[in-house]
């Protein structure tokens, strides 16, 4: 038997609590590949921020959101949000941030970032690319990124900047939640991040994470009982000068560098993202003052 009607429907999400989605749907056989079916999440965001801290652009589409809180930092304080519940493979998300000259931008998020377990052959896509003019500045503070089973991640990061601009920038990756006993028995996850100053590569990070993730962490070689990973990375002209303050608050499981005149880069290691975070805050402030209201313990 071969049917091909075409209709609309309103299906659930059930891995991200409830999310609605609607899509064509072509039966073309009873037995059609299920994976092919499965709604998939895409969001666009775009923020632009001029004349200090006044919101100059906003394009929001899909599953991406932002809300702007009144806060009493001279910045403009951006929280993203996705409206899905989190990220499965295939998910598609872009955002991307313009700070113009002499203005200040801080972007954070609603909460922790889940990325779920994906179907076979399927990978979600995270990227966020952002400029900033001369004299500016963008801290990029999003909250932990937490992993579980099975899921399949590729995460990009690209900032550009002007010679005399700043970014702060500090990335989580939780693996399992402690309490909850999880593991990441396979899993796959690749982080990349690049920054250029006055258009030359000045810093990147790449890491990868592939299979028994949990199991290779806990070598003694490499994160013994560590369950979460951060990085910080700060470029400014003044970079070097915060190097001292920032070594005396690095637990043993950190460390801390100036990679280059004008960069710093920082990598952590906890038990959980409770921990990490009690590490992260005095760091985070010591580089630029009072955090955002999600970063509150």
């Amino acid at each position: 038997m071969n049917l091909r009607p075409s209709c609309v429907l309103l299906l659930p999400r059930s891995a991200k609590f409830g999310q609605a989605s609607v899509m064509n749907l072509t039966l073309r056989h009873p037995v059609d590949d299920p994976h092919r079916l499965t709604p998939r999440a895409q969001g666009g965001l775009r923020i632009g921020v001029r004349d200090g801290n006044r919101l100059g652009t906003l394009r929001q589409s899909g599953a991406s959101k932002a809300m702007f809180p009144r806060h009493a930092g001279r910045d403009l304080l951006a929280v993203t949000l996705n409206t899905a519940g989190g990220v499965t493979g295939g998910d598609r998300f872009a955002l991307a941030a313009e700070v113009g000259a002499d203005s200040r931008l801080t972007l954070t998020t609603q909460t922790a970032e889940r990325i779920y377990k994906a179907q076979p052959g399927q990978t979600a896509r995270m990227r966020t690319d952002v400029t900033i003019a001369s004299g500016g500045r963008l801290d990029w503070l999003p909250q932990e990124t937490i992993l579980f089973d099975r899921c399949r991640l590729h995460r990009r990061l690209n900032v550009a900047m002007a010679a005399d601009a700043r970014f702060l920038g500090v990335e989580t990756v939780v693996l399992g939640r402690a309490l909850m006993g999880e593991r990441i028995a396979a899993g796959h996850l690749k982080d990349d991040v690049r920054v250029t100053r006055g258009g030359a590569l000045i810093f990147a990070d790449a890491v990868a994470l592939d299979g028994a993730v949990s199991d290779r962490m806990a070598a003694a070689w490499c994160g013994g009982d560590a369950g979460c990973v951060a990085s910080v990375t700060f470029v400014a002209p003044e970079a070097e000068s915060h190097l001292a303050a920032l070594r005396a608050l690095m637990p043993v499981t950190g460390g801390v560098s100036l990679i280059r005149d004008g960069v710093i880069f920082a990598r952590l290691l906890a038990r959980d993202s409770f921990a990490m975070r009690r590490v992260l805050i005095p760091i985070l402030t010591a580089l630029r003052g009072p955090l955002p209201p999600t970063w509150t313990m």
